[in-house]
């Protein structure tokens, strides 16, 4: 048997030698790589007869038991970590084959369950670094939709949770978790509906509070893993009040994870999130610079009356380039995209903020990352987070706030190993204080020189844009007031200090004729000036105002007029303030409020009488402006307050407003010029009485007319009453009045005119003929209005009354 065995077998090799043209065939190789095969078909014949949920779970313990072995610096692959087959398959079909240094160190940790905070650079993928460890909790604990929520992902903006979910999508795509993305803008109904199956939720802090407080399905207690993406900006003062409400509701034995290019080290925010003996992970803390080494970074200074032009000069000389312009305020770059679309510089602009709806936003996303070539106008949502592909140059067109957000905005560009360019305009006041704390951030930035001779001029041309158009005009002195806000609120007076600006020639340089003087500006000047004493007198009575507000059970510390909206919510008020209006703007711009806007109230407690723009009235320094010596000046040149005057087509005057009363007395020429400028008291009174008694005579006269109307329907009633107790009367008198009545109808056939007939309710009256003759007693009943007809068409006596008449009539029309 054995003999037939190897002759069985070396017929075999016989046919693999033919099929793959081998010179020299192994036997012994061949011969163990059969029995290797032989043994795994026999191990799939095995696990075919067992349920699914068994041989996962021996994989899983498979790899929970690798879990110790880790070693970030031998991981080359993703393979080389213990994840699953599912994970690994949707990162190489999404192109993720090699982990990076943040993804390398964090995954590790976070696989075993610890607590992890992760920094790097922006652009190192610190995606992955979270998405692939909550993948992975939820496929050990064998997570299903009836299981409800299980892991938590916050983002600062909407557009990095979109971006976060679209990369969810590609990676996670073999499992079979339920992913929901829960951001503003959206229909509210549909995801509470949908919120209690979904397995990883994706939202931001605003709208998942909401559905805490609203949507009664939705519930957190089962919750394993919280991750902050941009921990620093969620952990800020933005966000504090809704951060501190929503972990409060999540249950401590969960695991978190934060990650940020400029990772926070606060004991205090981390004691808020309870974390346990976290890894600090920092990749680049040792790195000579915190920015990626293919950014080339530099920075220009300019006065604030010539970034305009420096703006349109720069985008005409990089017409073939992909652009980020950043700015300070919404108000800023809605006036900024409509004047360099009115400009024409050669290249698509679009425009991203947070006044605009959800679906715009994400409309320009999607728009932007599609072109080659194109300039974008943001704030500082699209300075965190967001992955635009090929970005050559990021602009920082307003001084950022501080490095942090430096950083965070020239990370657009030099993303993952690529290149790119960022430029910093500053002003001479910023200069000094914004580049030290830049090297103190080991940010490498070189100053430039502009070339004058390459400037291009544009204030004529916006000059002629704000005369043609009103609300181009209205959205320039709202960027004029907005931007003088966003640099008076800044906590670094160093750097920030608005009453070193010149504001009149920045405001012509957006092509206005003047600069407003803003009231705010004005009372901060005042506050400076004053003594000490003063200012102590003014904190007593505050604090006296804040004890009193508590005995009457109210909010120490505020007041009543003293609004708590976003600081895009106060430039349109004071906007509204300063041209008269509402503010009113496209509809795209009018939505929702972002969630990024901090609230500055620790410079200046700004109400709201104070966030309008002052008028230019000329007043002596220190004279207070009152209601009366406003009112004594009007009075003073006698004008006519409240009052609306037109001209009729005569050349008459009309008066619109107020409504002028109409009188049943006429009133005569005189008193109507001294009721012009006032009311006499004792005239009025007067035309009162005559007034009445008018009235009184003419309600009178009608109700003597309407007995006499009463009196006569009665009696009308009453013979038509008669008329029919006396209806049983023979047939023959009924065909004597018939051939009666027929006289009535014309020889010719016509049939009776019924408007010859006498009217009841009125009076006869005498009628006489064309020879003057009196028909008086002859013709007492006829109508007034009868005509002359001839002897044979003169109705007959019936001896009947006029309303028998009537009836009778009638009765015969109808049976004809």
């Amino acid at each position: 048997m054995g003999k037939q065995d190897e002759h069985s077998t070396l017929e075999k090799v016989n046919v693999l030698k033919v099929k793959h043209a081998d010179p020299v065939v192994n036997f012994e190789k061949w011969k163990k790589k059969y029995k290797k095969t032989k043994s795994r078909v026999k191990e799939e014949r095995s696990h075919r007869r067992r349920p699914e949920w068994q041989v996962e779970k021996e994989q899983i313990d498979k790899l929970v038991a690798q879990y110790d072995q880790i070693n970030a610096k031998d991981a080359v692959r993703f393979s080389d970590f213990p994840i699953s087959r599912k994970t690994l398959r949707g990162l190489l079909e999404g192109q993720y084959r090699q982990p990076t240094e943040i993804q390398r160190q964090t995954i590790g940790f976070a696989l075993r369950g610890r607590d992890v905070l992760g920094a790097a650079k922006t652009g190192s993928g610190k995606t992955l670094a979270f998405l692939v460890p909550v993948l992975e909790c939820l496929y050990r604990h064998q997570w299903t939709a009836i299981d409800g929520l299980g892991a938590l992902i916050i983002s600062p903006t909407r557009e990095l949770a979109y971006q976060t979910f679209e990369v969810l999508r590609k990676i996670g795509r073999n499992h079979d978790f339920s992913a929901g993305l829960i951001i503003g803008g959206k229909d509210l109904k549909s995801e509470s509906e949908r919120i209690h199956q979904t397995n990883i939720v994706i939202c931001t802090p605003g709208r998942l509070l909401q559905h805490m407080d609203e949507t009664a399905t939705f519930h957190v207690s089962d919750l394993h893993v919280l991750v902050l993406d941009e921990a620093d900006r969620i952990l800020d003062m933005g966000f504090a009040d809704t951060i501190n409400a929503i972990v409060e509701n999540l249950p401590k034995t969960r695991q978190t994870l934060l990650f940020s290019a400029t990772q926070t080290k606060s004991v205090k925010d981390l004691a808020r999130l309870s974390l346990k003996d976290p890894e600090y992970v920092w990749v680049h803390e040792k790195a000579m610079f915190s920015t990626p080494a293919t950014l080339e970074q530099s920075f220009v200074v300019c006065e604030l009356h010539q970034k305009v032009n420096m703006l349109f000069s720069f985008i005409r000389s990089h017409l073939q380039k992909k652009v980020i312009v950043f700015f300070a305020c919404c108000k800023e770059v809605q006036f900024m995209f409509r004047a360099f679309c009115r400009l024409r510089p050669g290249m698509p602009i679009l425009a991203l903020h947070g006044k605009q709806q959800q679906m715009k936003r994400m409309e320009v996303y999607k728009d932007f990352v599609g072109k080659n070539s194109a300039v974008l106008f943001a704030t500082d949502i699209a300075a965190r987070g967001l992955d635009f592909p090929s970005v050559n140059w990021v602009l920082q067109f307003d001084c950022p706030e501080d490095a942090d957000t430096y950083i965070h905005r020239v990370g657009r560009t030099a993303r993952y190993k690529e290149g790119g360019e960022a430029l910093l305009v500053l002003l001479p006041s910023e200069e000094e204080g914004m580049i030290a704390q830049l090297q103190d951030k080991k940010v490498p930035i070189n100053k430039i020189q502009v070339n004058p001779e390459k400037l291009q001029n544009v204030q004529l041309k916006l000059e002629a844009f704000l005369a043609e158009e009103m609300e181009q005009k209205e959205r320039a002195q709202r960027c004029c007031v907005s931007y003088l806000r966003s640099v008076f609120l800044m906590k670094n007076k160093s750097v920030f200090d608005v009453f070193r600006l010149s504001i009149n020639e920045y405001a012509r340089s957006l092509g206005l004729t003047g600069a407003p003087r803003v009231r705010f500006l004005n009372k901060a000047q005042q506050q400076q000036k004053k003594p000490q004493t003063e200012q102590l007198e003014e904190s007593e009575d505050v604090e006296l105002r804040q004890f009193k507000a508590k005995l009457r059970g109210e909010a120490p510390g505020v007041e009543p007029k003293q609004t708590t909206e976003s600081e895009e919510d106060e430039e349109e008020s004071t906007a509204a303030l300063f041209l008269g209006t509402a503010g009113t703007d496209d509809d795209d711009e009018l939505q929702e409020v972002d969630l990024l806007t901090i609230k500055r109230r620790d410079v200046f407690s700004l109400s709201e009488d104070q966030e309008g723009v002052e008028e230019n009235l000329d007043l002596p320094k220190g004279k207070k402006v009152t209601t009366l010596s406003e009112a004594k000046k009007i009075l003073k040149r006698k004008f006519q307050v409240n009052t609306k005057i037109t001209f009729s087509e005569e050349g008459e005057t009309v008066q619109q407003w107020p409504l002028v009363q109409k009188s049943t007395v006429p009133v005569p020429s005189e008193e109507l010029e001294e009721e012009f400028s006032g009311i006499n008291v004792e005239k009025a009174r007067e035309r009162l009485k005559r007034e009445d008694q008018e009235f009184d005579k003419q309600e009178y006269n009608r109700k003597i007319k309407e007995k006499k109307r009463e009196k006569r329907l009665k009696a009308k009633a009453a013979r038509r009453e008669a008329s029919k107790r006396d209806s049983d009367k023979s047939e023959e008198e009924e065909e004597e009045e018939e051939e009666e009545t027929v006289a009535y109808l014309d020889h010719s056939g016509e049939e009776f005119d019924p408007s010859s007939l006498p009217d009841p309710d009125k009076p006869a009256v005498d009628t006489s003929d064309t020879s003057g003759e009196s028909s008086g007693e002859e013709h007492e009943e006829s109508p007034p209005n009868k005509r002359k007809r001839p002897a044979h068409q003169q109705p007959l006596d019936t001896g009947l009354s006029l309303a028998e008449d009537e009836e009778l009539v009638l009765r015969l029309l109808g049976s004809r």
